[in-house]
């Protein structure tokens, strides 16, 4: 017998709170009591970040429209979209990273909406080319170095890091981070799958450590001495800037964001993203939701709350990440990194990246 959607809700508040014991999933609104109706929008969401309560507040304050919330891996939440089927309660899927996002196209999750003001404000290569899901912000991918150890003057690209010069001196996580998986991917569709492979043994070859941990983590390294430069998310060295420990601030004085590429292709640049789902039973509200997200309004919390750039054009970066100066992007369309992230994954393991 079909289960309703109001009795996968319930069965999925069920799950849900048996996965809080391992910390795999969470929920912070009463999901189990969604409706399919036009007063509420159920958002499964990859993202954990404080930001995203204020923009659910903000949407239901200017809508009227109540958002439910399901917090989890990106992975999980996808096997629960595929499990739930055509009677899936999921109107809206949310994720980091555009590797994660064409996963989960692959899979059925989405389906292609159009929308003006989605069309109007997100440039063309930050979404999906058939509507299936739309960027709303924006992280590069930079070199993060200590100043008093490695000038500005001595990096130039990402491919430089391959260089010899650079042996037991460069900081980055493992090659299962949908990150640096991305970064390769842009490699292997602007320099070829080749020139990829050779820069992935290059940075192994370079690095100070057995990689662990994540991008805070590479850069508290480098801080502690174990290395001289570090790849990062640009939020990430945001946020610690932004934060209170005036300890740690005080160990960032020599610390200094450079944007690699800017005389050839650009920073790479990844996304936070969402798309509505496959079987949204609430598909005018959940398109409603994603405008939102690229409003001035949303924009603004990207930029203010969560240390993120804004897509839409005209919006404003936070004063800390406006401080560091504009600089030239990769216009890759993202999906690129989505098409290329299997091949990616094959060549950082042939290339012994841990």
């Amino acid at each position: 017998m079909r289960l309703s959607r109001r009795s996968l809700l319930n069965k999925s508040l069920l799950a849900v709170s048996g996965a809080a014991l391992t910390g795999a999933v969470s929920t912070r609104l009463p999901f189990g009591q969604a409706r399919a109706d036009s007063g509420e929008v159920n958002v499964y969401s990859a993202r954990h970040y404080p930001a995203d309560e204020q923009l659910f507040a903000l949407f239901t304050e200017q809508t009227g429209i109540k958002v439910n919330q399901l917090q989890g891996k990106a992975e999980e939440l996808v096997e629960r979209i595929k499990l739930e089927g055509d009677q899936s309660p999921a109107d809206i899927f949310v994720t980091v990273d555009a590797g994660n996002l064409w996963r989960a196209q692959e899979q059925g999750v989405y389906q292609s909406v159009s929308s003006s003001e989605l069309e109007q404000h997100i440039p063309a290569n930050l979404r999906e080319p058939s509507g299936k899901w739309f960027a709303f912000a924006k992280r590069a991918r930079v070199i993060i170095h200590d100043t008093t150890k490695v000038k500005a003057e001595e990096l130039s690209t990402y491919e430089n890091l391959a260089d010899p010069k650079w042996k037991g001196r460069v900081l980055i996580r493992s090659s299962s981070n949908i990150y640096n998986q991305s970064l390769v991917a842009s490699m292997i569709h602007t320099d070829g799958a080749e020139a990829a492979e050779a820069w992935c043994k290059g940075i192994v070859a370079n690095m100070a450590r057995e990689p662990k941990g994540g991008d805070t983590d590479q850069i508290n390294a480098l801080v502690a001495g174990e290395g001289d430069l570090a790849v990062s998310n640009t939020y990430y060295f945001a946020r610690m800037l932004g934060g209170d420990d005036d300890t740690l601030k005080k160990q960032l004085e020599n610390v200094r964001v450079f944007f690699p590429n800017q005389g050839s292709r650009g920073t790479h640049v990844n996304v936070s993203g969402a798309g509505v789902a496959a079987h949204s039973p609430n598909k005018d509200n959940a398109i409603k939701f994603l405008e939102f997200l690229v409003s001035p309004d949303a924009q603004a919390i990207f930029a203010g709350a969560n240390f993120e750039f804004p897509v839409r054009d005209g919006a404003e970066a936070s004063p800390i990440i406006a401080a560091w100066g504009k600089f030239k992007e990769d216009e890759i369309n993202v999906a690129e990194l989505g098409k290329n992230n299997a091949e990616a994954v094959k060549i950082m393991d042939r290339a012994g990246w841990a």
